[in-house]
């Protein structure tokens, strides 16, 4: 790695913590973005010169820190000096600094006076550093629809303080806090487009979050399975792709490239969530993904646990890509035609997601009508824009010829 990108790398680690710092000392988030980019923007040009300093993130803090208190002191009139400056004054003289700023920003953008799309939108932008085009292409919304929730979000904390979750709002709080890292990391295990089909770092940060909030709330089910999944899922990623950077479907993985300390982790992580009370969907999505690792090969995996799993997780937390999920049960459990009629009840809401087509179009090459899993590779290839997936599709329908015939 050059010197360029650990520059980079360590401003995309440090950003989110530094934001968190400075609104935790002084509030003004909006305000406080703005000193944090300009900081950043100061640091990319001097530090490939100067070479980076021992303490990047507290670099950044005093930076920040400085740009933002002229700002504020700018723009009060002379007769509110006195005021401005006592308001300035840094929060931890009177509240004990949290043990992690970028938690602070969590639970700051999962403010119950913000919407919960609005939260779900300004902590991806926040806390994940996703772009408005990624997080838009993550929720199915247009871009235009995302940048007004995070402009609306933001005018709405300006000048908000920051106030830890009480008993009244913890548990709204936290539901939003680990839905909006899992976004975070199922962005980086499967980047929605690029010509990446995984983002490390945004997988890495967001597990590091996890663990993070479990350090605050170790007894806390939902955050334990949460924490098991990601490791679980993150635990195949260095087989999911080849050597050109193509797509390597879970049946075809070299499971020997596994990371095995992972997996053991996290099926301790989730046998432990389980005893700790009834299932939810992290809970019951980690114990998917634990028999899929527990199996040494594609063969050995217990479909029909798989699929009583995912009737449950149907049942009581319906949602499109966890039913998609569970045709692909039933068609391992039960036959590819079974598959297919489970199908049909999602294409009015899956119509024009790729996934449908990429589980219809393998479902009709297995019941062995080509022609139509060609035309359902090459609508699935269309509708994705992620550049690995769609090399992969592309790949299978040409497989399968023109005529409908394996070529």
């Amino acid at each position: 790695m050059d010197r360029e990108e650990t520059v980079e790398d360590l401003l995309r680690r440090h950003a989110p913590q530094v934001l968190g710092a400075l609104v935790r000392r002084y509030g003004h988030f909006d305000a406080a973005e703005d000193a944090v980019q300009e900081a950043l923007l100061a640091a990319a040009g001097q530090w490939p010169e100067s070479g980076t300093p021992a303490n990047p993130r507290g670099w950044l803090i005093r930076v920040a820190s400085r740009r933002l208190t002229d700002q504020l002191r700018a723009d009060e009139a002379r007769a509110r000096r006195e005021e401005t400056a006592a308001r300035l004054e840094p929060r931890e003289t009177r509240a004990a600094p949290s043990d992690d700023d970028t938690l602070t920003l969590l639970f700051l953008c999962c403010d119950p006076a913000l919407a919960p799309a609005a939260r779900v939108a300004l902590t991806l932008r926040a806390v994940g550093g996703l772009t408005t085009a990624e997080i838009a292409r993550a929720h199915l919304v247009p871009e235009a629809t995302i940048a007004q929730r995070i402009s609306r979000a933001k005018a709405k904390l300006r000048d908000h303080p920051f106030h830890p979750p009480g008993p009244g709002d913890r548990d709204a709080r936290l539901a939003t806090v680990l839905q909006v890292l899992y976004l975070i990391f199922n962005e980086g295990y499967t980047a929605t487009s690029g010509a990446a089909l995984h983002r490390a770092d945004l997988a890495q940060e967001a597990i590091r979050l996890t663990r993070a909030v479990r350090r605050l709330l170790p007894r806390e089910a939902t955050v334990t399975g949460l924490l098991a999944l990601m490791l679980l899922t993150e635990a195949r990623s260095a087989a999911r792709t080849g050597p050109h950077g193509e797509l390597i479907p879970l049946d075809a993985q070299d499971r020997t490239r596994w990371d095995r300390a992972a997996i053991a982790e996290g099926t301790a992580l989730v046998e432990e969530a389980l005893s700790e009370g009834p299932p939810g969907p992290y809970q019951l999505q980690a114990a998917i993904s634990a028999l899929h690792d527990e199996a040494r090969a594609p063969e050995d995996t217990d479909w029909p646990q798989i699929l009583a799993l995912y009737d449950v997780l149907v049942a009581d937390w319906p949602d499109p890509m966890a039913e998609l999920g569970r045709v692909v049960a039933v068609a391992m459990a039960r036959g590819p035609e079974a598959g297919l009629t489970e199908l049909t009840a999602l294409e009015p809401r899956l119509k024009d997601h790729h996934r449908l087509w990429a589980v219809r179009a393998h479902l009709l090459e297995r019941t062995g009508a080509p022609e139509a899993a060609r035309a359902a590779y090459e609508e699935a290839a269309r509708l994705t824009l992620s550049l690995p997936e769609r090399r992969y599709l592309n790949t299978k329908a040409a497989r399968l010829g023109r005529s409908g015939e394996p070529s």
